[in-house]
């Protein structure tokens, strides 16, 4: 029997379930699998992006289960983003659509701008274009004016909720105080090692969801990274429960406030991320989870330090 995932009520009145599947890295038959493998295990929630370039897949794997009977349209929340070579204004709404003909499902339930910052589209249609020198090209657009074109989507009825990705506190504000529709979402690098304490804070004063990508971090068995992941603290909290150390930490996030996506292509592990809704770690435990937070990011966009919307220079 599949567990029960509680619903998150968004800004606008519209449910998310409170986990989803990852996508990132996932390509083609493998990442269809997946898709349909959650699908299986119970998730409804699904995450991917332009950037991806599996769209198509995920699409696919979700049509094929609702044509099998095992889940309707409404079930399902899909996420994709609008990457940054298509914030020019007149790019954006047919970015979009290229999206939703892709995933074949009708609409999209929550379409997210993926970062803050710009970049050009060049004859090569390359996701990060270079400059002559094999530098990092940029492009100075508003983000404020990129995510106001994205409202049209919504009134076009390709998009039911919009959101941010990768913005820091100051810039989510500018866009909740200026948008005619108001994001309800903020997804940033969430994990143990990055617990956003402080963004969960400021979004939660909006009513904005902080959905959490790389919400396990990034492994390295040599050097036995991340720390939680490796901690014989962690595992024995983790048997205290009868789970895993991935299910204590994705259950840490949750009970922070945030929605985590965790990626997976392995069955059993798909299965075990999305059953960490049995159990509630102490506060004596969620203090000890705390003290992995260093702050490190894994997706730290290192390249775009220079570019004048990099939105990594202040704390939250």
């Amino acid at each position: 029997m599949s567990p029960k995932v509680p619903l998150v009520k968004l800004n606008n009145g519209l449910l998310m379930p409170a986990i989803a599947l990852g996508t990132c890295r996932a390509k083609d038959s493998e990442c269809e699998q997946a898709v349909k493998d959650a699908i299986d295990a119970g998730y409804r929630h699904f995450d991917t992006a332009h950037i991806y370039s599996n769209e198509i897949p995920v699409g696919k794997a979700i049509r094929d289960k609702i044509a099998e009977g095992v889940v309707t349209r409404e079930e399902i929340f899909i996420t994709t983003k609008l990457w940054c070579t298509f914030f020019n204004t007149e790019a954006v709404v047919a970015a979009c659509e290229r999206s939703l003909e892709k995933l074949g499902l009708g609409y999209i339930d929550l379409y997210l701008m993926h970062t803050p910052m710009s970049l050009p589209l060049d004859e090569t249609q390359a996701a990060f274009p270079k400059n002559a020198d094999g530098t990092a090209a940029m492009l100075d657009l508003d983000y404020l004016e990129t995510y106001k074109k994205m409202q049209e989507c919504v009134d076009k009825g390709l998009v039911k909720s919009l959101g941010v990705s990768n913005f820091n506190s100051e810039q989510l504000k500018r866009v909740y105080d200026n948008a005619r529709i108001k994001p309800v979402c903020n997804q940033v690098e969430c994990s143990p090692n990055i617990n956003q304490k402080k963004l969960l804070a400021f979004c939660k004063s909006l009513d904005v969801v902080l959905t959490a990508y790389c919400p396990l971090g990034c492994h390295n068995w040599e050097k036995k990274t991340p720390k939680f992941m490796y901690d014989e603290k962690v595992a024995d909290i983790g048997k205290k429960y009868g789970k895993t150390v991935a299910q204590v930490a994705l259950r840490y996030l949750i009970q922070l406030g945030a929605v985590p996506l965790p990626k997976s292509s392995n069955k059993t592990r798909i299965n075990e991320n999305l059953n960490v809704f049995d159990f509630e770690l102490t506060p004596e435990e969620m203090s000890f989870m705390d003290t992995f937070n260093t702050g490190e990011r894994v997706c730290g966009f290192r390249d775009y330090v220079k570019h004048k919307n990099y939105p990594f220079h202040i704390e939250y």
